[in-house]
């Protein structure tokens, strides 16, 4: 039926079309209801909708006809071309069925009527090239263009001129042709030879012959089929009739006229030598008379089908004005069975009756050739866009806008030479960023003096990006980045394609040429290898190639190339600092334009092909603008790798509709990233919200050779099977031999995945397979390429040394499961053939396998996968992969786990000081004898459950659960074994006062005994004296009388305990050791023995004397020197020259030990219970003496008597504190004369009471009151100093992070106070600095300047306290008020209700044996203790230092529970949390130059300002001990073994400023603390004194 017409002079044919003009909306809305594509007609199909990741394409089910629609644009997308034949299902209601339950006579006339045909012929299914028309009209031009590409891909004609299905005006959609590419190869003959000649274009730009087939009337023969044979005989390049699907009901096809090119292959059975477009008018084109119009006037031949051919006919009119027209004419007459007949020149008739269909296509071949042999019009897509009449979707505004400033671009080119564009408009990239990789990978191969080297590297990197920065105002980049800026999205998109589309056309030529020349000079390499030519031939011609494949690279210019160059303004400027000036575009904005086009869809480059470097500036910002805009979304990253041109990315273009960036003439090169979206459809089964593809170059890619290329292949194999979560590693044919040096590069990639700990999976796919369905030979295919990888993982495993004897032991791997095999994608030979249905069917099991594995993953995040990119390419760039590889997403998640750690531990901490508090002032209030661990674990289990619950949860709901896993069992055990000492340790310290509370009982005993003869004596006193004595003087000077009298005779029989005489006791044990008095005096005179071991030099300790065995050693040092050169750590020989480095570290340890053990030694003494003895000083001054004796029987050297004398003193030195400080607690606890001493002024105020007649309830309350004043103090100080230790631990930034965030901010402290001694105790003793901030942080919070968040915690506690005792009183009294009793009742009640907040003395009662009026004494004590709260609350935070607990000390005990091992070559102290965290190794951020501990070149005086993090980078060595005869490179420095395993230690491309700004400022200070100079070898870079203390400062936060 015929829907489409025009207008016509006849007067049927204008009724005719007004008729269907009328019907055809109705009937096109129908259509798109029976497809569900009603709301589309408006909203239009987008790429978008399309381009992500939905559910499985259904293969060989039947579809219902509401799903048909979106299952054809699927199964296109995946260049299946059976897209256009769908089986339909018919749902039953739309059905008409025709039976009947009556006779066998019904069944009868139901046969031979007619009515259920022409029921059926209603219900018929929709035409395929209706569902084809009725999705293009659906959709937007950007996805009209994709769908249009894929048909073409296909090998099928696609619409050039089409009615719109509602208004009927004409349209040639010219923009949907703009990305389609043809290849073919000209044949002709030159000199009797042919010449095959390969052309390559967008088809837009092709000039083409062009055969234009109309109908005139109706035929049984079809048309479409006919061309078919034409063109492609295997294949339905054109729908017709006879096609699977089709119907009589075709709707919107009438009035279309498709287009589709035949490209020859240069081969002799070629159907023609040129490309020819063959055009196809669908339905009578007597009625689509404005197309046939356009088609013959553009075409080169027409050829016409008629019926009949007589004059009159209906047909006859058209017939007669294309046989006067000049352009060549076939007429094919159906009704005539004559053969082929020129009628004049160019001018033909040929019957079809009775004549088969291949005799009529060979004839019409023939014609055709013969007519193109001579001169023809030709045909050009885009002179479309001038024909009059119809609408060209290109004149469209917003295509206009997207043109307009893209041939802005392209006209900038025009008329230049390819080879230049980049250089003349693309500075930055080239040459200088060429030379910025090569300089910035020469960083990681430093030799000789390496720090100097590396500083003048940085200067030429620096220097480099002022050339881009120079270079970087282009006329080009202007426009570009004014475009993107300016347009909005559909315009921008555009924009884009058009900049793309107009270069392809401008460089098409130029590179055509150079491949042409490429592949001629490859085939003579091929030709010379293969003979095994070894002349100098092979060398010439491969030098011509590499020529060629630089010309390649030069001419290959695209939009890949303009973005390449944005990252490249944007990475000069950011590492300058650069403002935009005038002229300039805002590079700052760069990552922004980039980041919106990822999330459209765009590639953007990983990994710079041509330069082999990554990027890493941009592609961090870059991201972190993806992040901005959609969320730190999860990502699963698949990664693909495989040889050249082995269909990689035709395979995820495939699969994911991917468009990589690809110039005209090149294959992907480098490495791109592409995210697509999962649906929300499928969304819920998977955990990421994107898969991020990653495509790659082809390894082995022909234009680089040799070693070079294997390295580059390895880098980028390394790269990307790192990033990805699956690697999918695609194989060209199945040859093993092919494979092997693929596999081998990719199993080395496992290999180092697997020693880093990244475990991504892998899918091997085989394409171009002949026969994927026979099942033994997949098997033995599959067993040959186990076989080949196992063998490849045996040789990696050598090359990587570690150990693995099959594939399966680097990475899990089923091969029955994880090989795929892939059938050929073409089915014929190209240029003509279709892609292969196999190859899309593999496509989709290989995708619902990929998704299948997918959703058992969580994917990583955007941040983390920008963490991977950072950390992969920073270990590639050294040469040991494995050796410097820093996952600092895995560091990060530990860190954090360190600060959660810290608060688990705190938490516990916390509490069981709060508990130790309460059981204290039980045993000091004699109701608890006894610390049982049952009863302290049961205390602890509430808090302790709480904890490993919080474990729990962090481990299995954390984002980074997966990776956290590696450590739960050691947090576990760690969290146990702390909970297990902070019991012990409790039980310990409270046993110890248990223990001295036990050596105190007969005092205990006495003092209760003082206190009733003080109190009875001074109430005596006051009686004598009442009424007599009323001034102050004489009360006071009465009651001193007494009390003098009264204490002498108390303590008559006891000896008071004596204070500790020091000084003598130091002199005395010295000089029994054997030590001159002068020589001990001299020491103590000279006071420098307090500094020992921050001394720089210790040169003048040693007694020099030369033995055989070292003169011996000085020959051998002098014989190695110049073997040596490259050596930095040098063993010395003795006393030649200076005092040796090694030895002078070998004494500091020295002191080191004997000071840690001199002091665990006097710690571990009961002086507390039972006093110091100078016993305690002699046995570590003798245990220090038997030290040295044993250092020196191990050294060529003696050390002098002073050595000695200087380090028991400074042993007794650092013991002094402590010694005095417990001596004093034991006299206070043990001495009867200080005790009473100290009840002086408390009797004397009771006196006065009484003196002045005040009552006994009176007295006793203030009695009361001084007793709880003393104990009130202690616990309101016991737990402020807990809660305030709480507040800093929590709120404070230095203490409530993990180890490093302290140290960050002891350094910041030392940087501040620009404090050398404090710099050279952090360097020499880094625990001692550590515990001296967090004192000296304290202090400064509890200051009065900073006192009122403290004194706040203060109060709080105050105000607790005052309402326990007031609560106790309340209670006390209303008890014995209710259940009766006396004063000592009374007493009892009371302190009981205070047993566990304080410490209460007896009190004698029978002295206030009168008190009955309870009340009364109560409101004594509440007005008493008012008094004492108000005195509290302006306490002193100081007066916390008096008692058991201060908040430094517990938050020393706290933060400085961790690793304090330091590098063995810079001294740099491990910054782990755990003390023991075996099996991780040390590790510290930020390393510094090793002659800040006193290093220095061997036999001078040179510091050695050398970064260790720098020397693992360079190929230099040193000897790891004094004695060592042999040399290790720094590369290698864990084979040294010893402490030199047991760290890591990787290679640093950060500045580390704040150490070299250390080195300038503080250079005259080291140089005299050391006696050694930062000159010669170690003379310091000038570019380090550019950097000032807010820089060093600032650079600590990159810790």
């Amino acid at each position: 039926m015929n829907l489409c017409g025009n207008k016509d002079e006849q007067s049927e044919k204008i009724s005719e079309e007004t008729n269907m003009k009328k019907q055809y909306p109705a009937q096109t809305e129908t259509l798109l209801g029976r497809l569900h594509l009603q709301d589309k007609h408006q909203q239009k199909f987008s790429p978008s909708d399309f381009l992500q990741i939905g559910p499985p394409v259904k293969q060989d089910h039947e579809t219902c006809e509401k799903d048909i629609a979106h299952t054809f644009l699927h199964r296109l997308m995946m260049l299946d071309y059976r897209a256009r034949y769908i089986p339909v299902r018919q749902d039953s209601s739309e059905v008409s069925h025709s039976y009947s339950v009556e006779t066998d006579d019904n069944d009868l006339d139901a046969l031979f009527g007619t009515t259920v045909d022409s029921d059926r012929s209603k219900q018929s299914h929709v035409h395929p090239m209706d569902v084809q028309m009725a999705v293009f009209h659906c959709s937007d031009s950007f996805f009209k263009q994709y769908m249009i590409t894929k048909l073409s891909q296909c090998q099928y004609a696609v619409p050039l001129l089409v009615p719109d299905p509602v208004t009927m005006y004409i349209e040639c959609p010219l923009w949907t042709f703009r990305q389609i590419k043809k290849t073919w190869k000209i044949t002709s003959t030159k000199d009797k030879s042919d010449i095959v000649t390969m052309k390559s274009m967008p088809i837009c730009n092709a000039e083409t012959p062009m055969v234009s087939f109309f109908r005139l009337g109706s035929l049984s023969q079809s048309k479409s089929q006919l061309m078919n044979t034409l063109i492609n005989d295997r294949h339905n390049t054109f729908f017709h009739r006879n096609c699977q699907g089709s119907t009589k009901s075709r709707h919107l096809m009438d009035g279309v006229a498709e287009i589709a090119w035949y490209c020859p292959a240069g081969k002799p059975n070629d159907a023609f030598t040129d490309c020819i477009a063959f055009c196809n008018l669908h339905g009578d084109a007597l009625l689509n008379e404005k197309q046939r119009e356009i088609l013959t006037e553009k075409s080169s031949v027409n050829v016409v089908l008629v019926p009949t051919l007589e004059k009159g006919d209906k047909s006859s009119a058209v017939i007669s004005v294309l046989y006067k027209s000049p352009k060549p004419l076939i007429i094919l007459i159906a009704d005539n069975d004559s053969g082929a007949v020129q009628l004049t020149k160019g001018k033909y008739k040929m019957g079809l009756k009775d004549r088969s269909q291949s005799d009529v296509s060979e004839e019409l071949k023939g014609i055709i050739r013969h007519i193109l042999s001579g001169p023809h019009a030709s045909f050009q897509l885009e002179t479309m866009a001038e024909v009059s009449g119809i609408r060209v979707d290109e004149n469209d505004s917003l295509c206009q806008k997207g043109k307009s400033p893209a041939e802005g671009i392209v006209k900038l080119l025009q008329g230049m030479d390819g080879l230049k564009i980049k250089d003349t408009f693309l500075q930055c990239q080239g040459q200088l960023w060429s030379k910025w990789c090569k300089t910035n990978k020469e960083l990681y191969r430093l030799t000789g003096h390496i720090e100097r080297e590396k500083s003048e590297k940085e200067q030429q990197l620096e220097q480099i990006r002022q050339d881009q920065c120079k270079a970087s105002c282009s006329e080009l980049m202007k426009l570009l980045i004014e475009s993107l800026s300016s347009l909005k999205s559909t315009d921008r998109e555009y924009f884009l394609k058009w900049t793309q589309i107009l270069i392809d056309a401008l460089c098409t030529d130029g590179l055509s040429s150079i491949l042409q020349s490429y592949d001629k000079k490859w085939s003579e390499v091929l030709a010379l290898k293969k003979k095994h030519d070894k002349s100098d031939q092979l060398k010439v011609k491969q030098t011509e190639l590499e020529e060629i494949s630089t010309k390649l690279q030069s001419a290959s210019f695209g939009l890949e190339h303009m973005f390449i160059e944005m990252g490249q303004i944007y990475e000069a400027h950011k590492s300058l600092k650069k403002q935009p000036t005038s002229g300039q575009t805002d590079w700052s904005k760069y990552p922004e334009l980039a980041a919106e086009l990822m999330i459209s869809g765009h590639p953007m480059e990983l990994m710079d092909g041509d330069a082999g470097h990554v990027p890493l500036t941009w592609i961090s910002s870059l991201l972190d603008e993806v992040i901005k805009k959609l969320g730190n979304k999860r990502v699963f990253v698949l990664s693909v790798l495989g040889v050249q041109s082995s269909g990689k990315s035709t395979m995820l273009n495939a699969m994911f509709g991917l468009q990589f960036a690809v110039s005209a003439g090149r294959c992907t090169k480098g490495a791109f990233m592409q995210l697509v979206r999962v649906s929300e459809e499928i969304k819920k089964d998977f955990q990421f919200d994107y898969v991020l593809v990653v495509d790659t170059e082809g390894l082995h890619a022909l234009e680089l050779a040799g070693n070079t290329a294997l390295h580059h292949d390895n880098e980028l194999a390394t790269f990307v099977v790192g990033l990805g979560n699956m690697t999918l590693i695609n194989i060209f044919g199945e040859n093993p031999a092919d494979m092997q040096d693929v596999l081998q590069i990719v199993v080395q990639a496992f290999m180092r995945m697997k020693q880093v700990k990244l475990s991504p999976s892998c899918v091997f796919v085989h394409q171009n397979v002949s026969d994927i369905s026979a099942s033994e030979m997949n098997m033995d295919g599959k067993r040959r390429l186990q076989d080949k990888l196992d063998q490849m993982a045996q040789l990696a495993a050598k090359e990587e040394g570690c150990d693995a004897e099959c594939f399966s032991d680097v990475i899990a791997f089923d091969v029955q499961k994880d090989v795929k095999y892939f059938a050929q994608l073409w089915e014929g030979s190209p240029p003509m053939a279709p892609p292969n249905p196999g190859y899309s069917e593999s496509i989709q099991e290989l995708k619902t396998f990929i998704l299948s594995k997918a959703s058992q993953t969580e994917g990583i995040t955007l941040e983390q996968f920008k963490s991977k990119i950072h950390d992969l390419w920073n270990a590639l760039l050294n040469e040991n992969f494995v050796f410097s590889f820093k996952n600092t997403h895995e560091i990060t998640v530990y860190r954090t786990l360190e600060v959660q750690y810290g608060d688990w531990t705190w938490t516990l901490r916390s509490n069981m000081l709060t508990i130790e508090n309460q059981l204290y002032n039980r045993i000091e209030n004699g109701k608890l004898v006894k610390i049982e661990l049952s009863y302290l674990n049961k205390e602890m289990s509430e808090t302790y459950t709480e904890i490993k619950k919080a474990m729990t949860k962090h481990f299995n709901d954390d984002r980074d659960k997966e990776m956290l896993v590696q450590w739960k069992g050691r947090f576990e055990n760690k969290i146990k074994e702390f909970h297990d000492d902070q019991l012990r340790g409790v039980q310990r310290k409270l046993d110890e006062i248990i223990q001295q509370k036990k050596a105190c009982k007969k005092l205990d005993e006495k003092k209760t005994e003082f206190e009733n003869k003080l109190l009875t004596k001074s109430k005596d006193l006051a009686h004598q004296l009442k009424g007599k004595a009323t001034k102050e003087e004489e009360l006071r000077k009465q009651f001193n009388t007494v009390w003098t009298d009264l204490c002498c005779k108390l303590t008559a029989d006891i000896k008071p305990i004596e204070d500790i005489n020091y000084e003598e006791d130091q002199s005395a044990i010295l000089q029994v050791l054997g030590f001159e008095c002068a020589l001990i005096e001299k020491s103590k005179i000279s006071g420098s023995y307090k500094t020992i071991s921050r001394f720089g030099d210790y040169s003048h300790y040693v007694a020099r004397h030369n033995t055989g065995q070292q003169v011996n050693e000085k020959k051998r040092d002098r014989s190695s020197r110049g073997k040596m050169s490259n050596v930095v750590r040098y063993v010395s020989s003795f006393f030649q020259g200076r005092f040796p480095y090694e030895e002078q570290q070998q004494i500091k340890s020295l002191i080191d030990d004997v000071e840690q053990q001199s002091l665990d030694a006097i710690k571990s003494k009961p002086v507390t219970i039972r006093g110091y003895n100078p016993a305690y000083l002699q046995e570590v001054a003798k245990t220090a003496k038997e030290k040295v004796t044993e250092f020196e029987s191990t050294r060529k050297y003696a050390l002098k008597k002073e050595f000695t004398v200087d380090l028991v003193l400074f042993v007794f030195h650092r013991a002094e504190s402590w010694l005095s400080e417990s001596h004093k607690k034991f006299k206070e606890s043990n001495d009867a004369h200080v005790y009473v001493e100290s009840k002086k002024e408390q009797y004397y105020n009771i006196f006065r009471s009484f003196c002045k007649g005040s009552s006994s309830a009176v007295v006793f309350g203030e009695l009361i009151c001084e007793k709880l004043k003393s104990s009130t103090v202690e616990a309101v100080c016991n737990q402020t100093a807990i809660d305030l230790a709480t507040e800093m631990k929590c709120s404070f930034p230095a203490f409530s992070g993990n180890r490093l965030n302290l140290e960050k901010h002891v350094l910041n402290s030392l940087a501040e106070k620009e404090d050398f001694d404090g710099f050279i105790t952090y360097i020499r003793n880094p625990r001692e600095q550590v515990e001296a901030f967090i004192k000296d942080e304290v202090q400064k919070y509890i200051s009065p300047k900073q006192r009122v968040k403290a004194q706040n915690v203060l109060k709080k506690n105050v105000k607790h306290i005052k309402q326990l005792v007031s609560q106790a009183l309340f209670d006390a009294t209303e008890k014995i008020k209710t259940q009766g009793g006396d004063i000592d009742k009374w007493v009892e009640q009371f302190s009981s209700l205070l047993n566990d907040h304080l410490t209460f003395d007896t009190i004698c009662c029978p002295n206030f044996s009168d008190i009955n009026n309870f009340d009364f004494l109560k409101e004594e004590i509440e007005n008493g203790l008012k008094s004492i709260m108000e005195e509290m609350s302006s306490l002193s935070l100081d007066k916390m230092k008096e008692f058991r607990n201060t908040p430094d000390q517990i938050l020393i005990d706290q933060l400085c529970d961790c690793c304090w091992v330091k590098c063995p070559f810079c001294a740099a102290v491990c910054t782990n949390t755990l003390a023991d965290h075996s099996p991780d190794k040390h590790n510290v951020p930020f390393h510094r130059p090793s002659g800040i501990k006193g290093w220095h070149t061997r036999n001078t005086d040179e510091l050695v300002i050398d970064f260790c993090t720098t020397s693992v980078a360079s190929d230099i060595c040193f000897y790891p001990h004094p004695d060592s005869k042999e040399t290790f490179p720094y590369k290698e420095y864990p084979k040294a073994g010893g402490e030199y395993a047991t760290w890591k230690i990787t290679p640093d491309e950060s500045k580390l400023i704040y150490w070299k700004w250390f080195v300038c400022q503080f250079q005259q200070q080291l140089e005299e603390h050391y006696k050694l100079k930062f000159h010669g070898r170690g003379e310091i870079p000038s570019e380090w004194r550019t950097h000032t203390k807010e820089e060093a400062i600032k650079s600590l936060d990159e810790m």
